[in-house]
């Protein structure tokens, strides 16, 4: 969930998991659209996965060393590379 004021409105970004579109969490928006504009986005969407597209950068820039890192020792400068 991220807030961001833009225009003097308060941006109100989620990822429509189940728990946001809780009822009690729907009614809670709705009264406060005056407040926020509110952006939907896909349910658990991966683009919102940051720490997924930083694994995936790193598992390929180690895989590509020769020769690969074999011990922790070796892979904390791969991956500081």
């Amino acid at each position: 969930m991220s807030i961001v004021r833009f225009d003097g409105f308060e941006q109100f970004q989620q990822d429509n998991a189940t728990p946001h579109t809780w009822t009690v969490a729907t009614e809670w928006l709705q009264g406060r659209s005056s407040v926020f504009r509110h952006f939907h986005w896909s349910p658990k969407s991966p683009d919102m996965n940051i720490i997924g597209h930083i694994s995936d950068v790193l598992q390929r820039a180690v895989h590509k060393r020769s020769p690969p890192p074999c011990t922790p020792m070796d892979l904390w400068p791969a991956l500081q590379e």
